[in-house]
């Protein structure tokens, strides 16, 4: 008995609030936090040669960023960012002061695939997409373009 409660303590524990609430809402990036550091400029120089000289990349045609070191520097110069409460997620660019990823407003909202993931997209703007991962089947409520806390989808 006191197993079987625990489990489904456990259990209740473990689902967010987002997956059990009907609609959720792009979050504000007032209260985000950079959960990731941004890497040194050494390392990105390091990184690059390292990266670049994969042969695996070249046969795959993949070496794109490998021309110029300035795109590699921005598709690498990246911090992992969180919403408040965990759900939302971003990689941002290290080049963006936190404060205006901050004071940034939810412009665009979409729902994706990938495999048997939902992907709850919300845009920013300057580059900047929150995603939240779930299982769940999502719909955009209303049109995509909205503004701040407008930005919602249905979730089931």
């Amino acid at each position: 008995m006191k197993t079987s409660l625990l489990f489904l303590a456990l259990l209740v524990a473990s689902l967010s609030p987002a997956a059990l609430a009907a609609s959720v809402a792009c979050p504000d990036l007032a209260s985000a936090v950079q959960v990731g550091a941004c890497p040194a400029e050494e390392e990105l120089k390091y990184t690059f040669t390292g990266y670049c000289s994969d042969d695996g990349k070249t046969y795959k045609g993949e070496t794109g960023v490998c021309t110029d070191y300035q795109l590699y520097r921005k598709l690498k110069n990246v911090a992992l960012w969180e919403s408040a409460d965990g759900y939302f997620n971003a990689y941002v660019s290290c080049d963006l002061p936190p404060a205006s990823v901050k004071a940034a407003k939810a412009s665009g909202v979409r729902v994706a695939k990938q495999g048997k993931m939902t992907l709850l997209v919300c845009s920013y703007g300057e580059g900047v997409s929150f995603t939240w991962r779930t299982r769940v089947e999502c719909k955009v409520d209303g049109s995509t373009a909205c503004t701040g806390a407008a930005c919602k989808a249905s979730c089931d």
